[in-house]
Formats: structure tokens, C-alpha cells, sequence
């Protein structure tokens, strides 16, 4: 499939001082460590795509909160290290619910090894699969958010605009 820009989605899992990574060992990078995400696909809404991300990544049900962070991936800026794809990730905190229990799937993605409770002090020691140990690290203790506005949620606003140009 060919993007423009790829949209995709991770779920951002902060509780006790512990942050929840996917586990990778992948042939060509070796062990790296990610959130649960991936691409919203047709049809999905942002907040759809989080939670199928979680169940799919970590055997997990998540309440989706705010907007956490916006992540972008430009190749033509970053030489092609993760390929030719343009790509958007919107990461949001997230919770569990109903005392979900991470662990990994029946079917984890290729070369997913583990989902694993990681201290948010050794992120910086991690290889993530985006170099952002740093700014979650900042993030778990200020918890600053960015609203999602969804239009489907907005009060419905029926009016009509005359505009009048004057040259």
C-alpha cells in the first residue's frame, strides 16, 4: 500500500513508575522496544486504532485519554534509516481497564518477542524504536496533554456565511 503520509498510533501505558514496551528482535536492528502501535487502517478512527493497537500488541484493553505526543518520521530528512515511508504517529496516554493483564499475543507481529513492564528511568538505556525515552521521561512527571478534537463529538453548528468581496 502507498502513502503520502502513513498515519499510525501507539498507546502510551505509564503506571507505578513503569511504562509498557513491546519487545523486538528484529534480524537486521537486534532487540528494540516499542509501544504498542501501528497504522490506523480504512474506516478506523484514531481512537479505534489505539485500542485494537493494545489488543493486538499487548492482550490488553485500554481507556484511550488525551493526545500525549505527535511523532513524525520524514525520510527525506533522516536519510531513509527506517524506510521511504512519511509517517505521523499520535501517541495517548492510556490506561487499563478491567484489570487487563499485558502479555504476548497468540499471534504477535513478526519478530515481536515480549511485552514487558520497563522503569521509565531505564528508557534512556533502551534501544526504542523511536529515540524518545527522553521526552516520555520528561512526560510522566509534567503529564502535559494535547486535546483531540473529533468532530463527531463537537455540538452541531447549523449557520450560513454570506461573503461579500470588495475589490
Amino acid at each position: 500500500m502507498t502513502y503520502h503520509i502513513r498515519v499510525r498510533v501507539g498507546a502510551l501505558i505509564i503506571q507505578n513508575n513503569e511504562i509498557l514496551l513491546t519487545e523486538f528482535d528484529d534480524p537486521y536492528r537486534g532487540v528494540f522496544y516499542d509501544l504498542p502501535a501501528g497504522g490506523a487502517e480504512p474506516h478506523e478512527s484514531l481512537i479505534e486504532a489505539v485500542k485494537r493497537e493494545a489488543r493486538e500488541e499487548a492482550s490488553i484493553d485500554v481507556k484511550v485519554g488525551p493526545l500525549a505526543f505527535v511523532y513524525e518520521y520524514a525520510p527525506h530528512l533522516n536519510e531513509n534509516k527506517y524506510g521511504q515511508t512519511h509517517t505521523l504517529v499520535m501517541l495517548f496516554d492510556c490506561t487499563l481497564k478491567n484489570d487487563s493483564t499485558p502479555k504476548l499475543p497468540e499471534k504477535p507481529d513478526p519478530n515481536q518477542t515480549a511485552v514487558k513492564w520497563v522503569p521509565v528511568s531505564e528508557l534512556e538505556n533502551l534501544e526504542l524504536y523511536a529515540n524518545i525515552g527522553k521526552q516520555i521521561k520528561e512526560y510522566a512527571i509534567k503529564k502535559r496533554n494535547i486535546d483531540l478534537l473529533e468532530e463527531y463529538k463537537l455540538p452541531d453548528q447549523t449557520f450560513t456565511r454570506k461573503f461579500t468581496e470588495t475589490f
